[in-house]
């Protein structure tokens, strides 16, 4: 896997194939969830990486993203785990907790997901008018939310399941029904819908 990176990393920064920076970029961030979350400046502090280069390959790492949403456009979600496959791309590879929206037609295709808040390590700020403020201005017919929990276990809070409830309520307010709330761990996931919490 390390190889393969390497040699992804200096076709991408038009390096030659034994070059050095591929193999430092990898001795500090190892994985491809390290790279994507390393920021310009982390970037910066590795040797013959300098400002244009960190631009270069944060540029490479957010086209990667908007290519994987892209492709996700006509995803349909059936099932609790089918919206957890749709997400956990997204938020399974990041060190803080970000809560997401997605929206949804009449019959179920994702119109649109969009991060809503970004936290620390283990919180974010949600208010709901912040999730149905973009539902309602891209006229969707139905939500799902989902958040991550950095520290791989996707047990929800007791703030979670108030959170939960909230939005849940402000949905029925809005004829906007939200279906589920997923939170993504490491490799599994909570589903609100099948633990009867919605």
């Amino acid at each position: 896997m390390s190889e393969q990176l390497e040699a992804i990393l200096n076709t991408c920064l038009r390096e030659r194939a034994d070059a050095y920076t591929a193999k430092a970029i990898l001795k500090e961030f190892p994985t491809v969830k390290d790279i994507m979350n390393a920021g310009e400046r982390e970037l910066q502090l590795i040797k013959n990486i300098g400002p244009i280069k960190a631009k270069q390959l944060s540029a490479i790492v957010k086209f990667a993203k908007y290519a994987y949403e892209c492709n996700e456009a006509k995803f349909i979600i059936t099932c609790p785990e089918s919206a957890y496959e749709y997400i956990r791309g997204k938020l399974e590879p990041l060190e803080v907790e970000e809560f997401h929206v997605i929206g949804l037609n009449t019959k179920n295709v994702v119109l649109f997901e969009e991060m809503i808040t970004k936290g620390s390590l283990n919180s974010s700020i949600v208010l709901p008018r912040d999730v149905f403020n973009l539902l309602v201005k891209r006229r969707c017919a139905a939500a799902i939310v989902a958040h991550n929990h950095p520290s791989g276990f996707p047990e929800p809070s007791d703030s979670d399941i108030i959170l939960t409830k909230s939005i849940v309520q402000s949905g029925k307010m809005l004829g906007i029904p939200v279906l589920d709330h997923v939170i993504v761990g490491h490799d599994e996931y909570y589903s609100f819908k099948e633990h009867g919490l919605i």
